[in-house]
């Protein structure tokens, strides 16, 4: 089990002790899309959704969600996030929506799960408005694509 920070030697889930470890900045950014049916897209692009701006509340519903995630992921620290964004874009390529998230923090733990959740709450809120009208809708690729900050220092994804 060597090589896991929330699993001890008998094996057994725990949480990071991050006490020891200097304040810094970190910044994380996730992805994720939300495909559906063409008409679904136009939709939501044209503000006719019978619940409302799916945009804009997908947007909120990623923001809530991030300063939240300690509350969803069970050994995830509590953290004072400086600065989450959604960015929802419409994709006619998918067609759908694509999903960004982006959080920042100046603290002793990351923030990739904050980011994350983010952007899988926006995109279950776009599925939730929405499938009324399209329950084939399809979550997906969601992933970390930059995180910066801490010992490990700045990743990128492909």
């Amino acid at each position: 089990m060597t090589g896991l920070t929330h699993i001890d030697d008998s094996g057994a889930a725990h949480m990071v002790d991050v006490g020891d470890k200097a304040a810094t900045a970190r910044t994380a950014t996730a992805t994720g899309q939300v495909e559906m049916r063409p008409e679904t897209l136009k939709m939501i692009r044209d503000g006719l959704a019978k619940k409302g701006d799916v945009i804009a509340t997908a947007r909120i519903a990623g923001i809530m969600a991030a300063k939240r995630t300690h509350e969803l992921i069970p050994l995830c620290h509590p953290i004072a996030l400086t600065k989450v964004t959604v960015d929802i874009e419409v994709d006619e390529a998918l067609p759908g929506l694509s999903v960004t998230a982006t959080c920042k923090v100046t603290g002793q733990t990351g923030v990739e799960m904050e980011a994350l959740t983010a952007v899988s709450v926006a995109c279950l809120t776009v599925y939730d408005m929405a499938k009324a009208v399209d329950r084939g809708m399809k979550i997906g690729a969601i992933r970390l694509v930059h995180k910066a900050g801490g010992k490990s220092g700045d990743w990128r994804g492909e």
